[in-house]
């Protein structure tokens, strides 16, 4: 079964930087999208990015349009998302995300997320 495991959270000043990434494990021969949530005390869970299985295609919420990067290392199975110019609001519990998608799919932040990690919390302040 698909686990996931993210790492990489912490405090950081606004406007700041840091890098979280997501270790994945038993993908055995299938091919899967990856996304980040992020969810806010008292707020719902909120898609940030999500990358396709190919690492050809790639959202990201508006509130995070460039300032955010996802990208895919495949052969070590792991996904990051730099984060950049870090705002307060930014603060959050940050969860990586899979579901299986075909290898030509385009990813999306609307879709189902089957598999979930536990979450790796980043702190914005100063």
């Amino acid at each position: 079964q698909l686990q996931l495991v993210e790492s990489g959270g912490g405090l950081v000043q606004p406007g700041g930087s840091l890098r979280v990434s997501c270790a994945a494990s038993g993908f055995q021969k299938d091919y899967y999208a990856i996304g980040w949530f992020r969810q806010a005390p008292g707020k719902e869970r909120e898609g940030v990015s999500c990358i396709s299985s190919s690492g050809s295609s790639t959202n990201y919420a508006d509130s995070v349009k460039g300032r955010f990067t996802i990208s895919r290392d495949n052969a070590n199975n792991t996904v990051y998302l730099q984060m950049n110019s870090l705002k307060p609001e930014d603060t959050a519990v940050y969860y990586c995300v899979a579901t299986r998608s075909p290898l030509f799919s385009l990813c999306r932040l609307t879709g189902t997320w089957i598999y979930w990690g536990q979450g790796t919390q980043v702190t914005v302040s100063s």
